[in-house]
């Protein structure tokens, strides 16, 4: 378990353009270690501000993308296409503009696909894709993934993974169907803590003061059940991302003493 350690930036633009360089950076340095990267991209406001900023970032080019493998942490269990899905808003900030390798590319199913209303059988599916690409030196059924990236709920939920909901609870299982989650839609498929912990880093990306008190909360000491976000760190690395709105109800213990 790594230590949290925070960024402040001024603003959520600044964020993402800071998070997006830094990912640059991680993806290029990968590439040069090891030959190929994965990352495990997130959704909503501040995942697609960061992937929209990376797009518009010249030192793009710096990245393969053909050796670039990229997951999600969660899916919205709808239509192939709907515009509503994290894959299809990710397509248009980013994905769409690079040339990635398109089997490498591991999108969650979709509710119109293979498993029809089953969201168990699709998250099933995934869990055996990410079996499939752990190797002998990963740790357990998950491939290492070099950076996943997180966005925090005003609620602190992370992934699909909601307070006190089962999903958060699962020790067991990589991917799970989520149900009756209390933000629409419903129904959705989630990497599940274990999954997210066996990230090299995981970047926790929040900005707005609709985030500042579940970042309290995360960082002072919750537990996972309760607050999600508290439950989300990577074997080496565990990275907040904020902007001064999302920090303005941290204690001055965790403020960092100088961030750009």
């Amino acid at each position: 378990m790594s230590v949290p350690q925070l960024v402040v930036h001024r603003d959520k633009e600044l964020m993402a353009q800071a998070a997006a360089a830094r990912l640059i950076t991680k993806i290029v340095d990968a590439q040069a270690s090891r030959g190929s990267a994965s990352v495990v991209l997130t959704g909503g406001r501040n995942g697609n501000g960061l992937l929209a900023a990376l797009a518009a970032a010249p030192a793009r080019d710096a990245i393969d993308w053909g050796r670039l493998d990229l997951w999600w942490g969660d899916e919205r269990y709808l239509p192939e296409g709907d515009p509503e899905r994290n894959v299809t808003q990710a397509r248009a900030a980013l994905l769409d503009a690079v040339p990635l390798d398109p089997e490498r590319v591991h999108a969650m199913p979709a509710s119109d696909g293979p498993f029809g209303a089953d969201v168990e059988a699709a998250a099933e599916a995934y869990a055996a894709e990410l079996a499939k690409a752990a190797g002998p030196e990963n740790h357990g059924s998950v491939p290492t993934f070099d950076v996943l990236m997180l966005g925090v709920g005003p609620d602190t939920h992370v992934a699909s993974l909601f307070p006190e909901l089962p999903a958060v609870r699962e020790t067991e299982r990589t991917v799970v169907g989520v149900h009756g989650a209390p933000k629409p839609p419903p129904t959705r498929i989630s990497l599940t803590l274990p999954a997210i912990r066996a990230a090299r880093e995981v970047w926790l990306l929040a900005a707005g003061e609709d985030k500042a008190e579940a970042a309290a909360i995360a960082l002072s000491g919750a537990g996972e059940i309760q607050a999600p976000a508290a439950g989300a760190y990577g074997r080496s690395r565990t990275l907040w991302l904020l902007d001064s709105a999302a920090a303005s109800q941290l204690p001055r213990s965790l403020y960092p003493p100088a961030s750009p």
